[in-house]
C-alpha cells in the first residue's frame, strides 16, 4: 500500500463526530484577518453549526450574501430555521462535489478543520469546485491544525501544511497567519 493510499484509508475512516473549532480559536481574530467588506459574497464551506456563516453576514451587511453549506442534514435544517429573513441561505451539499452555486460567483470560500479528511479524489473535487467558484481574485481561507503533534486532532499523516495545501490545490499562497498555538489560517488568492 503506497503512503498515498495509506493516507486515504486513514481520511476515510477519520470522523469530526460533531465537533468544531469554534471554542479553541479567536473568531474575532480570524475575521479581522479576511477582511470582509459590505456587499461580499461569501461561502461557509463546512459551516457545521453556522457561528461564523453569522459572524460573516454582519460584516456584509444586508448588501451581501452568505452562503453556509454542509453535508449534515440536521445542522443545515437547524441553520435554516435560525436564519429566516436574514442574508444566510444554508444549503445541504458537498464541497468536494459540483454545488448549486453560479461559476465565479464568490469572494470568499471559508472551510475550518475540514481539508484534512479529504481523501485524494475528493481533494480534487474541492479544487475544481473551488476554483469554479471564485471570481477573480476571489480567496480561499482555510483554517488547519498546524502540521506538528498535539493533544487533539486528526493523525499527523492527515494533516496539511500551507505549502502541502497550496501544491495540492493549484492556487497562490496570499498569507499564512498563525491563529493559535495548535492553528493557522492560510488564504489563498484565485489568480484566473
Amino acid at each position: 500500500m503506497s503512503e498515498c493510499d495509506k493516507c486515504d484509508s486513514a481520511r476515510k475512516n477519520h470522523s469530526h463526530q460533531g465537533r468544531s473549532s469554534e471554542a479553541r480559536v479567536d473568531k474575532h481574530f480570524i475575521l479581522k484577518q479576511l477582511d470582509l467588506q459590505p456587499g461580499d459574497t461569501v461561502l461557509d464551506a463546512g459551516c457545521g453549526n453556522g457561528y461564523m456563516a453569522k459572524e460573516f453576514a454582519k460584516l456584509v451587511t444586508e448588501t451581501g450574501k452568505i452562503y453556509a453549506l454542509d453535508p449534515d442534514e440536521q445542522a443545515i435544517q437547524i441553520l435554516q430555521q435560525e436564519t429566516v429573513g436574514s442574508n444566510i441561505e444554508p444549503f445541504l451539499s458537498d464541497i468536494t462535489q459540483p454545488t448549486k452555486l453560479s461559476a465565479g460567483s464568490l469572494d470568499l470560500i471559508y472551510i475550518s478543520t475540514v481539508v484534512h479528511g479529504f481523501a485524494s479524489e475528493q481533494m480534487a473535487g474541492f479544487a475544481a469546485e473551488v476554483k469554479r467558484l471564485l471570481k477573480p481574485n476571489g480567496r480561499l481561507a482555510v483554517l488547519e491544525m498546524k502540521k506538528e503533534e498535539m493533544p487533539f486532532g486528526p493523525p499527523m499523516e492527515l494533516k496539511f501544511s500551507p505549502e502541502e495545501l497550496q501544491q495540492t490545490l493549484g492556487l497562490t499562497l496570499f498569507k499564512q497567519i498563525e491563529v493559535s498555538k495548535y492553528f493557522y489560517l492560510a488564504i489563498f488568492q484565485n489568480e484566473n
